[in-house]
């Protein structure tokens, strides 16, 4: 089973509040969404490898701890999950980045893929998959689905909100996956909306209705 990690920090669930408010505009809701992802990111990234390098320091030679093991690569659920890119590449800035487009049917609520463009030697890499908000779940199926399917086996997947019917079916769906969330919420409503939420995240980031 991967590991589910709710990140229990001060300054996350301050800027979490921040992002619910109705009045946060897009300008401070995109910051708010960028800061957030670093701070989840340094938590998802925690157990990256590392070797002993040797290096000359101004002082004398020394065996220093540098990044080992899989290459990493950054996939974000189009179009929210944009928002949360630069964050994570703030921290690993050498990652690979791919794209996965998936809509939502207002009706049936299910996923629709409309682009996907991923990195090369996925089955090389660690994955991370960023989307603000899983819901019903059904997009990031999808996109560890459409991940998998080009032989990477190793995914964590960041959200900033989670409801708990999504996280139940990500997790049935694909027990072996990573998953970090900054916030569990309460529910979804009859229209598939997480509550109490903040609201259509993509919209929000990119100012759109």
């Amino acid at each position: 089973m991967g590991k589910l990690t709710v990140i229990d920090h001060p300054l996350i669930k301050h800027k979490i509040s921040l992002l619910r408010d109705e009045r946060t505009g897009t300008k401070d809701f995109r910051l708010l969404v960028e800061e957030i992802s670093m701070l989840m990111g340094y938590e998802a990234l925690r157990d990256l490898p590392t070797e002993l390098v040797r290096i000359k320091t101004p002082i004398t030679e020394a065996d220093v701890p540098m990044l080992t093991g899989k290459k990493l690569a950054v996939v974000p659920i189009l179009r929210a999950g944009l928002g949360m890119v630069s964050g994570i590449l703030a921290l690993v800035p050498s990652a690979r980045v791919g794209h996965i487009g998936l809509f939502r049917d207002e009706e049936t609520h299910e996923p629709t893929t409309y682009f996907c463009k991923l990195p090369d030697n996925l089955e090389e890499r660690l994955v991370i998959l960023p989307d603000p908000m899983l819901a019903t779940g059904g997009s990031a199926i999808q996109a560890v689905d459409l991940i998998k399917s080009k032989g990477c086996k190793s995914i964590k997947f960041m959200c900033i909100i989670a409801a708990p019917e999504g996280l139940k079916a990500l997790r049935e769906a694909h027990p072996d996956i990573d998953i970090y969330i900054g916030c569990l919420d309460e529910k979804l409503n009859q229209n598939a909306y997480i509550v109490p939420g903040l609201g259509d995240a993509g919209d929000r980031i990119f100012g759109t209705k």
